[in-house]
C-alpha cells in the first residue's frame, strides 16, 4: 500500500472518533509524530514503556483528561507571568 493510501485510511478512521476522545487522540498522534522526528534515543523514557498497560480504559481516560487540564493550567500561569510587568 502506498503512503497516500495509508494517509486516507488513517484520516477516515480519525473522522469516526467521537468528539469527546479527540483530545486524547491528539496527544497520542502528536507524541508519535514528535518521537518519529527525533533521532535521539532516550533510555530514561523507555523504562516506562507499558507501565499503564494494566490500567482500565476508564482510569486511563480520567488520567489523560487530568494531564490535559494540568498542562493547560500550568501553561496559562506561565503565560501570565511572562507577560506581566511587575
Amino acid at each position: 500500500m502506498q503512503d497516500s493510501e495509508w494517509r486516507i485510511k488513517v484520516l477516515k478512521e480519525v473522522q469516526q472518533i467521537p468528539d469527546a476522545k479527540l483530545a486524547q487522540l491528539y496527544e497520542i498522534i502528536h507524541g508519535f509524530r514528535l518521537s518519529s522526528e527525533t533521532n535521539s534515543h532516550n533510555p530514561a523514557i523507555v523504562q516506562f514503556a507499558g507501565c499503564w498497560s494494566d490500567m482500565s480504559d476508564e482510569a486511563y481516560g480520567e488520567f489523560s483528561d487530568e494531564i490535559i487540564i494540568r498542562r493547560q493550567q500550568a501553561f496559562s500561569q506561565r503565560r501570565n507571568r511572562e507577560t506581566s510587568i511587575d
